[in-house]
């Protein structure tokens, strides 16, 4: 190997030493922020109020207790563990209607040649810089017009407009790596574009599905303004965030009561979301490198 060669291959080795020296500087700086509150909840979550206040950073081995935590699973005034099922099912029904409308409104939309077509996927692409408190107020007076404020029906239809056009703009960009050909041969056999996308078409999105899924699940568990204003204390219907609210405001001086709660709220979004994030990925990635 000639000197210029040797030159040549030493400057990308170079390169990558420093792209790697920064990656590590930039996680050494993420990762405390990160793993920092989460640290703070679970070690927390396992003192009593006066542990809690004299080291909260700290660890009192052989002091630990699991009555706070007891506590909070057992209480019939803040029970978070009762409002897992009412969560659930909100999560479910609104990633099934979901998917249901945004895969034939992404399949449409990616494989129309009209400018129509695509003003149509810039205006779902604009619901994405939209806060959602701020679309709250403005679904309360249509919900109300329709009979479904403070109900559980409204919640759904409101959480499934809302997630409609990320999760469009997520599965147009799949499906416009997904070759013609497969809806060429579809319409020869005598398959309408319905037939053809459920049959043929839905299958093959399972990755960006997942993400969608994924995504969604995470964002309704988590979402407290929107249970919280469009249901009301008056419903007697309560998501985790919104059972927490309710249970422990007034007692937020008891850190006793504040932690364990907040544990158990985040605690399955947690365990889902290190189980799922590998599907999360590669729903993300595969449409860019598909084709």
């Amino acid at each position: 190997m000639s000197g210029g060669q040797i030159a040549d291959t030493a400057v990308p080795r170079r390169r990558r030493g420093r792209v790697n020296v920064v990656r590590v500087i930039m996680l050494a700086l993420l990762v405390p922020v990160m793993a920092g509150p989460a640290y703070i909840l679970v070690v927390n979550a396992f003192k009593t109020q006066q542990q809690i206040q004299d080291q909260p950073f700290g660890i009192p081995f052989g002091h630990l207790t699991l009555q706070p935590m007891l506590a909070a699973i057992t209480s019939p005034e803040y029970n978070v563990i009762a409002s897992y099922g009412f969560t659930a099912s909100l999560v479910v029904l609104v990633d099934v209607i979901c998917v249901a409308l945004a895969g034939p409104a992404a399949y449409v939309i990616a494989r129309s040649v009209s400018r129509k077509t695509r003003l149509l996927m810039l205006y779902f692409l604009a619901g994405t810089f939209i806060p959602g408190a701020a679309m709250v107020i403005p679904a309360i007076y249509v919900l109300r017009a329709i009979g479904l404020v403070n109900s559980f029906a409204g919640l759904v239809l409101y959480l499934s407009a809302t997630t409609l056009p990320v999760s469009i703009f997520l599965l147009v960009g799949f499906i416009s790596t997904l070759p013609r050909e497969i809806d060429e041969a579809a319409q020869i056999d005598g398959a309408g574009r319905f037939r053809t996308f459920w049959t043929l078409i839905f299958p093959l999105l399972r990755p960006a599905v997942v993400t969608v899924l994924i995504l969604n699940s995470i964002g309704i568990w988590n979402d407290f303004v929107s249970p919280q204003i469009l249901l009301g204390p008056s419903s007697g219907q309560y998501t985790v965030t919104t059972a927490i609210y309710t249970g422990i405001s007034q007692y937020t001086t008891d850190l006793t009561k504040v932690f364990p709660n907040l544990l158990l709220a985040v605690a399955p979004v947690i365990v889902f979301f290190i189980y799922m994030q590998r599907h999360i990925v590669s729903g993300l990635t595969v449409g860019a490198t598909k084709g």
